[in-house]
Parts: structure tokens; C-alpha cells; sequence
């Protein structure tokens, strides 16, 4: 029991580690910069000479970039995982899920790599007719793909979920396998379904390596798929891996950009589990 209670306790501090290193870390920077300062203006500039310290370019980059990952791996995840709970035979299922497994396991890094090797040269660059291979769209459809098995594995278990006189019951009432599909399977298992989306959502906030690698690492405020920008993942690795003094308002600016991550990614998991409780259909 007090092992279980420590193990419990261990996962609790260490998020409350994480958070005082943050705040201890950033009040120094916003003693420096003002917090509305931060958080309204629309450059982002703090390794220059001259100094700009608005968070926007990076805040709307990452909500881009995570919004468009989820637009392609919620769809393709929500449709695979209705085939593999209500049409799959059991050998594609038990061979369908080990790949989906598999493709889970793939390294990050990998997947940046794939982004500026395959997906931008040989797909957007011949159908839009773009310059560089370092945009948004790239780094967010490897992302989506990466998030694919994620959303597949936890709406199927949602979905898996639902008692199976739930299906009889609208068979016997003459629907076919695709109306109790889309009519009874989802709709009961949609809080299971919905929280897989938004868990999905804070991956992709907090994804670093294929931003940093496929996304082209300017602070770019814009809407444009094509363009480069850089999200607050990437500018934390830019200026980690790099030789900026500490303590200067330069390097405590990565831990301001650090508390706004960990407070987005804090409010899309708050938004998670109220709508799980919402919609959470009980079962007896």
C-alpha cells in the first residue's frame, strides 16, 4: 500500500517540480518584459540586437500547425478505427493493430526527416508549386501521420467499449452494419472518441522534433500553410542546443515560452476530461 501511495506521490511532485522551475525561471523574464507585451505582440525577436519579445508568432504557429494535424490524422484515425471495431476480421484486426503499434513507436525525428525528404519534395512541392521544402503544411501532415495510431487505438477501444446489445438491438430493429456504426456505435462511444482528439491535440502542441526539423524555424505570424514559422517547441530547442548565456533575459525567455506550453497543454487536457465527464455514457 505505502509503495503504491509513493509511486502516486512521485507523479505529483514531479509536476510541481516542473511547474516551480518554470515560474522560477520566468518571473525574472517578466520582470524584465511586460506579461501584456508578451502575450500581444507580433514579433518574436529575442536572439536579435533588437530585441522583440512578443509570443504571438509562436503560439498561433503551434495552433496552426497542431490544428492541421489533427484535421489530417482525427479523420483517417476515426474511420480506421470504426473499420478495425465493426468490419474487421480477426486476422486483418490482429494484423492491422501490431502495424499501427509499430508506427507509434517510430521516432519523432524520424518522421522530420520523412517531412523534408518525401512529403514536401515529392507531394506539396509538385502540387502547389512551392519554393523551399520547410513549411507549416509538411511538418503538420507528418505530425498528423505520427498522430494517426494514437487516435485509432483509443477511439477503437471507446468504441470496443460499447455493449454489444446496443448493436443487436438496433440489428433487430432492420438497420444495417453501417447505420449501427455511425448512429449507435459512435454517438455512444463519443466521449471515449472526442478525448482521443483532444489528446491527440496536446501531442501535437508539445511535439518538438518534427517542428523543429520540417517547419523552417522563422517566427513568421501567418495563416499560410507554404510559409515557415516556428513554434514554441522549436524555439526552446533552438535555444537550448545553442551557446546563450544563462541568466540573460535571452535564455529565461525559453522558460516564459515553456509556462505558456505547459498552460496549453494544461487547458486542452482540463478540456479533455470535461467533456469525457459530459459525455460519458454508463453503462449497466
Amino acid at each position: 500500500m505505502l509503495i503504491l501511495f509513493l509511486c502516486a506521490l512521485l507523479s505529483i511532485v514531479t509536476t510541481v517540480g516542473i511547474v516551480l522551475i518554470l515560474l522560477t525561471e520566468a518571473v525574472p523574464f517578466f520582470n524584465e518584459v511586460s506579461i501584456l507585451k508578451f502575450l500581444s505582440g507580433k514579433e518574436w525577436a529575442p536572439l536579435f540586437s533588437i530585441k522583440s519579445f512578443g509570443v504571438l508568432p509562436l503560439l498561433s504557429a503551434t495552433a496552426f500547425i497542431a490544428g492541421m494535424a489533427l484535421l489530417v490524422a482525427f479523420p483517417i484515425g476515426l474511420l480506421t478505427a470504426i473499420y478495425l471495431s465493426e468490419y474487421a476480421p480477426g486476422p486483418v484486426r490482429a494484423t492491422v493493430k501490431p502495424t499501427l503499434e509499430v508506427l507509434a513507436g517510430i521516432p519523432t525525428v524520424v518522421y522530420g526527416f520523412f517531412a523534408i525528404t518525401f512529403i514536401s519534395p515529392v507531394i506539396i512541392r509538385p502540387l502547389f508549386q512551392t519554393e523551399s521544402i520547410f513549411n507549416a503544411i509538411s511538418a503538420a501532415t507528418a505530425m498528423g501521420v505520427m498522430l494517426i495510431p494514437m487516435v485509432v487505438s483509443l477511439s477503437d477501444d471507446a468504441m470496443r467499449a460499447v455493449p454489444s446489445n446496443l448493436r443487436e438491438g438496433a440489428h433487430a430493429l432492420g438497420a444495417n452494419r453501417f447505420q449501427v456504426s455511425v448512429r449507435v456505435v459512435v454517438p455512444a462511444a463519443l466521449s471515449g472518441i472526442v478525448a482521443a482528439g483532444l489528446l491527440a491535440l496536446a501531442r501535437a502542441v508539445g511535439e518538438t522534433m518534427i517542428v523543429t526539423i520540417a517547419a523552417g524555424g522563422i517566427p513568421n505570424l501567418s495563416y499560410n500553410p507554404f510559409d515557415a514559422m516556428q513554434t514554441m517547441t522549436a524555439f526552446i530547442m533552438e535555444v537550448a542546443m545553442g551557446d546563450t548565456p544563462r541568466g540573460t533575459v535571452e535564455y529565461e525567455s525559453i522558460f516564459a515560452v515553456g509556462l505558456m506550453l505547459f498552460v496549453s497543454t494544461l487547458v486542452i487536457n482540463l478540456l479533455a476530461q470535461a467533456l469525457l465527464a459530459k459525455f460519458r455514457e454508463v453503462y449497466e
